[in-house]
């Protein structure tokens, strides 16, 4: 995360972390592939997190927003390194693939199979999933001001409706 904050995650190097860490070249790959990989191992933590509110489950469509506003507002600083400025494309992505996986199991949960085409339903994903992160990012970079209760109020006061009436056509 230091490192991240210094100097913006596409430069942290192997290296870097490795002398951070204070361990040896040959452990830092008896667990990781390559930085990414130690990134990735991290972020796939927050997949269950994303998931309090199982699908199956009855309950309102995006359950995962409040909770993860909230750990995003416990941990400012890693969310300011990881979707900030500084946090990179490949932190995006992979964040934007696991929410993804979470939007669409409840979409399917709420919305029955038939009802739900599938390129209507990949449509959706996209615009909640883009809402969202462009949500999370202006908030870590600190362009938005807002308690995470707020922050949720507006994600789901203008993504909630739209979703149900993409799916009532």
């Amino acid at each position: 995360m230091e490192l991240i904050l210094e100097k913006g995650y596409e430069a942290v190097t192997v290296t870097d972390l490795i002398n951070r860490a204070n361990v040896g070249r040959s452990t830092f790959y008896a667990h990781f592939t390559d930085k990414q990989d130690v990134l990735f191992s991290n972020l796939d933590e927050l997949s269950s997190l994303l998931r309090l509110a199982p699908a199956s489950r009855p309950g309102p469509l995006f359950a995962f927003s409040l909770p993860m506003f909230e750990h995003l507002h416990e941990q400012r600083r890693l969310a300011r390194a990881l979707l900030g400025r500084r946090g990179g494309s490949a932190v995006m992505a992979r964040g934007e693939q696991i929410l993804a996986t979470v939007v669409r199991d409840e979409l399917l949960a709420a919305f029955p199979p038939r009802s739900t085409p599938p390129d209507s339903l990949d449509l959706v994903v996209t615009c909640v999933v883009g809402a969202f992160m462009a949500l999370l990012r202006k908030w870590a970079d600190g362009e938005l001001t807002a308690t995470p209760a707020e922050m949720d109020g507006a994600f789901r006061a203008v993504v909630t409706p739209g979703v149900e009436t993409a799916f009532r056509r």
